[in-house]
């Protein structure tokens, strides 16, 4: 992380991570000496955001093979098109988003076929009313997706962006003028195209959550083909860890000159039953460890002001949903002629595929975090201590306690535990504890915040036990 980013939180970030010792017991507590939380005004300016998250060499490695020069080809393509709006031509092979998602679906069994058919790619399709037309017709969305099937098929990660485009300050339903749509989203497009040749590369065997690399249609009239994915995952009773999105990710150029091809912005909602404020920490985290020259900059809100994306339906579905976006948007290049092709860095949008493949990867190596984490507070010690219980998860071989006060960000101390218990030397009246899995392989889940089990209504008693 640059000193910027190291800053970017002024006072609200502590120094360093306290580990405290391990004891194998069924109820560990922490020792008498381990340092607590400081008070915001110990809090210093600088912190290692990492939270405890271990660089691994095989995904170092194939950070590597993410070419800008590919994002740059396939954006090339797509620009080509012309337009991309979903009520665009569906029956040429040169114009309109009936090419655009021919190609899309061949490039992915290009690379399906080049790992033996480790990809199940497909067509999505759902007739969808389109809201916002004005006689509200109902238009074919069709998504292209790729599966990149894990040992544990009942998880998924989405990784998705939108392929379509519009002039959408002028109308967007307009299905025949040029909307080049080279940013928005040809960029985000083409990173999570890269990321599927990538891991499918790295990866042909897939790792223990499934992967599902996601190219959206009727994004711009809606969010209509996200929401359709969302919605089928849930019907088909999947879990999904993360939904997140690549939307307007190449720009590094402000209309008023300033540059900025060093950070990226991530947008999730704080929000404790999604999870997805976890979600933003990790990756914030794991920008540090894999791209620590790359600003990683979280804002805890679902989107910026007024606008909106793919995450959107998989935060409302309750998954952990996450936007990576440029960190300097030019309004005059979007939803209009003028986003084109020249105007986009790849060498920026690459390091943004980067910092995805590093969170898709980790996240579907680890194994889930405990569904559920409860505090109590030990009145016995004082008041003072707390008493931490999760249920145990399957490939889970140890746990780990991580503790940040209400003031900051991110977490500042991490605590190895053996079991499902813990006795906290922290007062959880000032502060956020969390618990997160960890594999054989040193793989780390996303963590689960405690939660203060529900207090009964005043003057209700337990209900007496039936005499039927």
């Amino acid at each position: 992380m640059t000193d910027g980013g190291r800053q970017m939180f002024g006072g609200a970030l502590v120094c360093a991570l306290a580990l405290a010792a391990v004891t194998p017991a069924a109820a560990q507590k922490a020792p008498a000496k381990s340092p607590a939380v400081p008070a915001a005004s110990a809090v210093q300016k600088s912190a290692d955001v990492s939270i405890g998250l271990k660089r691994d060499a095989a995904l170092a490695a194939a950070l590597a093979d993410v070419s800008a020069a590919r994002i740059r080809q396939t954006d090339s393509v797509l620009v080509s098109f012309g337009t991309r709006n979903t009520m665009s031509d569906t029956t040429s092979e040169s114009h309109g988003i009936g090419a655009a998602r021919r190609y899309l679906y061949r490039e992915l069994r290009a690379y399906s076929r080049d790992c033996s058919g480790c990809l199940r790619v497909e067509y999505d399709p759902a007739m969808i009313v389109n809201a916002r037309h004005p006689q509200k017709v109902t238009m074919n969305v069709v998504n292209v997706l790729a599966w990149l099937p894990g040992r544990d098929t009942t998880r998924v990660i989405v990784m998705g962006g939108h392929y379509d485009s519009c002039v959408c300050k002028t109308n967007t339903n307009d299905s025949t003028s040029t909307a080049p749509g080279a940013d928005d989203d040809g960029s985000g497009t083409s990173a999570v195209l890269e990321l599927a040749r990538v891991m499918s590369k790295r990866y042909p065997k897939g790792l223990d959550a499934t992967i599902v690399f996601a190219l959206y249609a009727a994004e711009e009239q809606g969010v209509l083909g996200s929401a359709h994915l969302a919605q089928r995952l849930k019907d088909a009773g999947l879990t999904v860890m993360a939904g997140l999105t690549d939307d307007i990710v190449g720009n590094v150029v402000a209309e008023n000159g300033k540059v900025d091809s060093s950070s990226v912005r991530i947008y999730a909602v704080d929000s404790v039953p999604s999870l997805s404020g976890e979600l933003a920490r990790y990756v914030w985290g794991l920008g540090a460890v894999y791209l620590p020259k790359f600003e990683v900059r979280p804002t805890f809100r679902l989107d910026r002001l007024g606008r909106g994306g793919d995450h959107g339906p998989f935060q409302r579905a309750g998954s952990p949903a996450l936007r990576f976006t440029e960190r300097l948007e030019n309004y005059k290049r979007q939803h209009l002629p003028t986003d084109e092709f020249s105007f986009v860095n790849f060498g920026y949008t690459a390091n943004i595929a980067r910092l995805n493949l590093a969170t898709v990867a980790s996240l579907a190596a680890a194994p889930m975090p405990p569904d559920s984490a409860r505090q109590v507070r030990d009145t016995l010690s004082g008041g003072q201590d707390w008493d931490l219980k999760w249920p145990a998860v399957q490939g889970a071989v140890s746990y780990e306690v991580l503790v940040r006060s209400t003031v900051q960000p991110t977490y500042v101390r991490v605590i190895p535990v053996q079991g499902t218990s813990f006795l906290l030397d922290e007062e959880l009246d000032d502060a956020v504890a969390a618990v997160r899995s960890v594999g054989a392989d040193g793989s780390r889940s996303l963590t689960r915040v405690f939660q203060q089990p529900l207090r009964r209504p005043a003057g209700t008693t337990t209900t007496p036990p039936s005499t039927h």
